[in-house]
């Protein structure tokens, strides 16, 4: 399903507006201008799987990812999301080759385009992270609303695309361990010249 001069097309359901705008911003770098990347804004992790079937089911896409939090130690929606997304698909692998996780939560991605060494979020509250966003990016009281996500995406830029995936090298990719994430191989996938990976995780989830 080739779309004009994209390599395929692809949806990515974000769990919410800090997911949807991060991924958005990342998009408006043109970093991953091979592939035609439709966001959808679930609003919530408990509408995440809703969304992940409604666009799989509508062979609109290439492939349909998820990017949200784990909220590791207490996560028992992501893992719920993950059954029904391998119940879907009728085997127990599908939901490890199509949710992009942030562990605890996405701010272990985000963070690390402010740090020149990786940066470990340990709980997904975000008073418990309030000194560390100060820190980086010197936004205080970070709770995610409005005004305070469009001035954190606005500090990303293409070097400091580069430092977070530069960061994310060091950074385990283990859902079941803090201060985690598969970010970085979805990056490179979205910068690949080759859909061999699409086809290779297609061909798990048919």
């Amino acid at each position: 399903m080739i779309k004009n001069n994209f390599l395929a097309k692809i949806c990515i359901i974000c769990e919410g507006y800090e997911e949807y705008e991060y991924l958005n911003k990342i998009i408006s770098l043109n970093k991953w201008d091979k592939y035609l990347i439709k966001l959808d804004n679930a609003e919530s992790d408990g509408n995440i799987f809703a969304r992940y079937q409604y666009n799989y089911q509508s062979d609109e896409y290439d492939l349909v990812l998820i990017f949200g939090d784990t909220d590791r130690p207490n996560y028992d929606t992501y893992l719920l999301n993950k059954e029904k997304i391998n119940e879907l698909h009728g085997n127990e692998f599908a939901a490890n080759n199509v949710f992009i996780y942030g562990n605890p939560c996405t701010l272990q991605v985000i963070l690390q385009h402010f740090s020149n060494e990786p940066v470990e979020v340990k709980k997904a509250n975000k008073k418990k992270n309030r000194a560390l966003i100060a820190e980086l990016t010197g936004i205080e009281n970070y709770d995610a609303h409005e005004k305070q996500r469009e001035q954190i995406f606005n500090m990303i830029t293409e070097q400091n695309y580069n430092l977070m995936k530069h960061n994310l090298l060091k950074v385990l990719d283990d859902d079941s361990i803090l201060s985690t994430t598969n970010f970085l191989k979805f990056a490179n996938y979205f910068e690949s010249d080759s859909i061999e990976w699409i086809e290779k995780i297609n061909k798990v989830l048919e």
